[in-house]
C-alpha cells in the first residue's frame, strides 16, 4: 500500500461510523415521539381488518337496500264463517235428541208416549204443553208410525211449530217521530246490558244514531259497563252519578236524544234495587216519565234461558208491571233445555223477538220459530 493512503482510509471509516450513529439516534428519537418509521419499499404490509359488528347493532336504515330485510305485511284477519243456528243450539239439540231416541226405541205404544212426554218435560217445555204435544202427536200417528222415530220427529216438529203464532209481529218497532224509545227490563245477570250493547251496535250498523240512558243507577259500575258498549257501537251515553233517580236520568236522556235528533233511545233499567222501593214500582215510574214526554215504543224483557221455569215466573211479574211488548231470550247456546222458549211464548202470549246464541257482537238475532224448531229437532 502506498505510503500516506492508510491515514486517509481511517479518516473515511471514522466518518462513515459517525454518519451511521447520527442516523440511528435520529430514528430512535422519532419512535419515542410516536412517529412510525418509514417502511422500506420491500416491507410487507399487513392487510387491514374490518371491525367486527354484531347483527343486532346495525339499524335497518343503515343497511344497503339490497341487504335490508323484507317488509313484513300482516295479512288481514279472516272472518270466521258464522255458525248455523243448529250448531249454536248444540246443547239443547243433543239433550232433546238423546231423550227422544231413548223414548222412541221403547217397548209398547203406551211406554213410547209416556217416555216422549217425559222427554219434553225434561227439556223445560212445561208439563201442560208437554201433555198437549204428546196427545197431538199420538193422535197423528197411525198404524206403525209410532215405531218410526223419523216419522214421530216430523210430527212433533209440526206440532211444536204450530204452538208459535206466525201472525205475531216479531220485528222491533220504529217511530217516524224521533226518537224511537225502547225500554229494556229484566233481573240482573240475564245479560240485559250486553243485550243493549248488541242492539245498539245493530241499530248503528243500519245507519241510525243511538243514545243510551244509564237508568240502572243502583248496580255498581252499571254505567261503566254500558259506557264500554256505547264506545263500541258509537252511541252517546247519558248518565248521572251512582244512586241517582232513574226517572231523572231517563228524562235527561230523552231531552238529549230529542235535541240532537237521535233516531233511537235505549233505556237500561234496574234489575234489582238497594232501596225500600219495589222494583216494579220503579220501572213503572221510569215508563211514566217517558210517556209524559213521548212514547215507549218497545218494552223488551230479557230472560236468561238457563234459568228455566224460574225465568218464566220472572217474566210474568215483569209483564204485569211494565207492559212488556217483546221477549229477548239470551244464553240459548249455554242451556240444554231450549224448550223454555215454547213455554215462555205460550204461557205469556208475548212474542219472542230476539234470541242470544253466543257471546259475539253478532250473536243476537231475530227469532224465527220454524228455524228454531228445526234446529232443535235436527
Amino acid at each position: 500500500m502506498p505510503e500516506g493512503i492508510l491515514p486517509e482510509l481511517l479518516i473515511a471509516a471514522a466518518l462513515l461510523v459517525l454518519i451511521a450513529s447520527i442516523g440511528v439516534a435520529s430514528r430512535t428519537k422519532r419512535v419515542r415521539k410516536g412517529e412510525r418509521p418509514a417502511a422500506r419499499p420491500d416491507a410487507t404490509r399487513p392487510t387491514p381488518q374490518a371491525p367486527v359488528t354484531t347483527e343486532e347493532s346495525l339499524a335497518v336504515e343503515d343497511l344497503a337496500p339490497e341487504t335490508q330485510p323484507p317488509a313484513v305485511v300482516e295479512a288481514p284477519p279472516v272472518a270466521e264463517p258464522k255458525r248455523s243456528l243448529r250448531d249454536r243450539l248444540t246443547k239443547s239439540r243433543r239433550f232433546l235428541s238423546d231423550r227422544l231416541a231413548t223414548a222412541l226405541t221403547g217397548g209398547d205404544d203406551d211406554e213410547i208416549w209416556e217416555d216422549l212426554e217425559a222427554a219434553l218435560i225434561q227439556a223445560d217445555i212445561g208439563v201442560g204443553i208437554a201433555t198437549r204435544l204428546t196427545e197431538a202427536v199420538r193422535a197423528s200417528a197411525r198404524g206403525g208410525e209410532a215405531k218410526d222415530p223419523q216419522a214421530v220427529r216430523s210430527m212433533l216438529a209440526n206440532e211444536l211449530h204450530a204452538l208459535f203464532d206466525d201472525s205475531r209481529d216479531r220485528a222491533l218497532r220504529f217511530s217516524l217521530e224521533k226518537p224511537t224509545v225502547w225500554m229494556v227490563v229484566g233481573v240482573n245477570g240475564t245479560g240485559k246490558t250486553t243485550t243493549i250493547g248488541k242492539l245498539s251496535r245493530d241499530v248503528a250498523a243500519h245507519g241510525r244514531t243511538v243514545a243510551l240512558a244509564a237508568a240502572d243507577t243502583f248496580r255498581a259500575a252499571a254505567d261503566e259497563q254500558l259506557g264500554v258498549w256505547a264506545e263500541r257501537s258509537g252511541a252517546q251515553l247519558v248518565k248521572h252519578q251512582h244512586g241517582a233517580d232513574p226517572g231523572a236520568v231517563t228524562y235527561d236522556a230523552l231531552q238529549h236524544a230529542r235535541a240532537k235528533g237521535m233516531d233511537v233511545l235505549i233505556v237500561d233499567t234496574a234489575g234489582r234495587l238497594h232501596t225500600k222501593t219495589p222494583l216494579m214500582d220503579e220501572l213503572g215510574k221510569v215508563k211514566r216519565v217517558i210517556e209524559k214526554e213521548g212514547t215507549v215504543h218497545e218494552v223488551l224483557l230479557v230472560i236468561d234461558a238457563t234459568a228455566g221455569q224460574n225465568g218464566l215466573v220472572q217474566a210474568k211479574e215483569f209483564a204485569e208491571a211494565s207492559g212488556v211488548t217483546g221477549i229477548v231470550l239470551t244464553k240459548l247456546d249455554g242451556t240444554a233445555k231450549g224448550g223454555i222458549a215454547v213455554a215462555i211464548e205460550n204461557d205469556l202470549g208475548i212474542p219472542i223477538k230476539l234470541i242470544g246464541v253466543g257471546e259475539g257482537i253478532d250473536d243476537l238475532e231475530p227469532f224465527e220459530p220454524k228455524a228454531f224448531v228445526d234446529a232443535l229437532l235436527s
